[in-house]
């Protein structure tokens, strides 16, 4: 069973990209696992705080979560051109301390929306970069801006534009490619 942890970028209980982030949790194969990882509860990165006999059990925990999963979507709306706060703190804390970050080597997917025309593009590339000394290789193709995000959904939350769900699974088949690649 391959396990794909879900990262969404947004805090709002009816975020619409948790609610993205469902739809394309759906479509992953037989033989994947997702599961949605909870980032609001950790306390912003301190390393004064994150010493040997220090650790906020919120970083333990988190960090021991993310080392479970093969592989990581993140799904994420765009603040002032950029990721989330929350965001950031996740990947800055699963990143410590230096050397064993739990993210190393672990294919990553992101996909960025905005109830605007731009689908997130800003928040999408400047992930993309974070990810980089990560060292996550990340879908390169198909690119994932969703726009409009509002109009997107019907009223059950489900992805109503089947040319829409046909363009979310092919960005998971190429998820599962890179994943694939990643295991051999």
């Amino acid at each position: 069973m391959t396990k794909i942890g879900i990262l969404v970028g947004s805090l709002r209980k009816e975020s619409f990209s948790r609610k993205i982030a469902a739809n394309v949790a759906s479509l992953f194969p037989e033989g994947y696992e997702t599961e949605f990882v909870e980032i609001g509860n950790l306390p912003f990165y301190n390393e004064d705080v994150d010493g040997e006999n220090n650790v906020p059990a919120e970083y333990t925990s988190f960090r021991n979560t993310i080392k479970e999963f093969d592989a990581i979507l993140f799904v994420t709306p765009e603040y002032n051109r950029s990721v989330p706060a929350v965001l950031s703190n996740a990947l800055d804390v699963g990143s410590r301390p230096y050397g064993a970050s739990v993210w190393n080597g672990k294919p990553a997917a992101i996909i960025s929306q905005s109830p605007g025309n731009l689908g997130g593009f800003g928040a999408n590339h400047h992930l993309r970069q974070i990810l980089v000394p990560l060292n996550m290789p990340v879908v390169q193709q198909p690119e994932a801006y969703i726009s409009n995000a509002a109009a997107l959904l019907d009223e059950n939350d489900k992805v109503k534009d089947q040319g829409t769900v046909q363009f979310l699974q092919s960005f998971v088949d190429a998820f599962v490619h890179l994943n694939k690649k990643n295991q051999a």
